[in-house]
């Protein structure tokens, strides 16, 4: 079962030349198509003199989605080179973006291919490419009672507590690497009186 993804840590730069064009580009970490359009709005205000903001982003761990967008650009010379960086170093939850700045020769739909292709590599390129873990999360009630068998399998497992609230009776939430889901549920499930709920 496949319960890792590869994404970037933090927003990384690059830049590619071609006959007085230039092509600035932008690799972001995002969690939601939302983000895509206040980023690109940002952009466009920061490099207002720019021609085109062309871009791609893969977003989701299991089911990936993705979306590649040419900007005005003769089809398939930007938003799928760029998707095609993404797509060879497998990362996902990344918006790409190459903002062009013409100037003033054609670059031929090859040459446009390349430049936006080199420009989107040179920003991932400098990125830090981080390994991250997909897991779900379990929501638990309990009395304390059943407090430290609770706990302790938490410790055992090495889970990671995301939420607690403990008044009259006790609530906490964990997440559990995916692999490891069904077997630590089972387990919850064994400790008497632990209600196990898991989020929708």
């Amino acid at each position: 079962m496949k319960d890792t993804f590869y994404t970037i840590e933090k927003e990384s730069k690059g830049y590619f030349k071609d006959r007085g064009s230039k092509f600035l580009s932008f690799a972001f970490p995002i969690q939601s198509e939302k983000e895509v359009k206040s980023i690109l709005s940002e952009l466009k205000k920061s490099h207002h003199s720019a021609r085109h903001y062309c871009y791609a982003w893969r977003i989701g761990t299991e089911e990936i989605r993705f979306r590649a967008n040419d900007d005005g650009e003769p089809s398939s010379t930007a938003g799928k080179p760029i998707l095609g960086q993404l797509l060879s170093i497998d990362v996902t939850n990344v918006l790409l973006v190459v903002v062009r700045y013409f100037g003033g020769t054609l670059l031929g739909v090859s040459g446009l291919i390349n430049a936006y292709r080199s420009a989107a590599a040179d920003a991932l390129k400098n990125a830090d490419i981080i390994h991250k873990i997909i897991e779900k999360e379990i929501l638990l009630e309990f009395t304390y009672n059943e407090m430290s068998e609770v706990m302790n399998l938490i410790k055992l497992e090495g889970l990671q507590v995301v939420n607690t609230q403990f008044e009259v009776d006790c609530k906490l939430t964990c997440s559990v690497r995916k692999s490891e889901y069904k077997k630590v549920l089972k387990k919850f499930k064994q400790i008497y009186k632990v209600k196990v709920i898991i989020p929708e």
